[in-house]
Formats: C-alpha cells, structure tokens, sequence
C-alpha cells in the first residue's frame, strides 16, 4: 500500500476475494501481508498460516460481502481504517460487523501488523 486510494482497496477487494476468488488463500495472504503477519482481531492473534484457514470455511458460507468503508487513513508505514463488513452467510442469513483497524506497513507496502475490535451491529432493514 502506497496511499489511502491502495487502503480502500485492501478493505473493500480483499473480504471479496477471500470468500469468492479463484486465487488459493495463501496467494491472497501473501499479496497483502508479509510472511511474519501479526493480525490481532478482537485480542485472538492470527498468523499466516490462520488466515489462510479461516478462508476455506468462509469460501463455503459465504453468499455475499460488502465492505462500507467510513475512514480510511495511511501517515508514513501507519493505517487506520473505521468500516462495516456486510455478509450473508449461508448458515446464519445476513450480518454486519463494525471493524475499528490500526497497522503498520512493511517496506515493500504489504500489512505487517494489524489490531482490530469488531463488534456486530444490526442489519439494514431488519
């Protein structure tokens, strides 16, 4: 990620792909976190080889993601992101999840760390 049009990106393209792409997970990871990712979500640590299986499950649950995107802010190798992820899961129907991110960026621009807390909000038109 050079700038906050490539964060955008990440944000909005990434969920997308995970769930619905034809490049294996472990392409995907690859193409925007370093190989020593240090992912923290909701204090649970996730590392490379975690992000990668967490995509097969959401590859056969998954009917639909959207990714609404309020703040998005990059300074230097530092990102900040406030945005909400809209799913509709085949086992549970449609969510939402408000995501507050922060991270650091390695030199070539890939995510080398990331902190986030989620929290469900309700549906649109539920």
């Amino acid at each position: 990620m050079r700038n906050e049009s490539d964060l955008h990106e990440y944000l909005t393209v990434y969920p997308h792909q995970m769930a619905f792409g034809d490049d294996e997970p472990g392409v995907l990871v690859d193409r925007w976190f370093t190989p020593d990712i240090d992912f923290r979500n909701d204090g649970y640590r996730f590392d490379r080889r975690a992000l990668v299986a967490h995509a097969r499950p959401a590859r056969k649950n998954a009917e639909s993601v959207r990714v609404e995107v309020h703040r998005a802010l990059l300074s230097n190798d530092t990102f900040a992101a406030h945005y909400t992820l809209y799913a509709t899961l085949r086992t549970t129907g449609p969510t939402a999840t408000e995501i507050c991110m922060i991270g650091r960026l390695a030199a070539d621009g890939r995510i080398a760390e990331v902190d986030q807390l989620t929290r469900s909000v309700p549906v649109e038109g539920e």
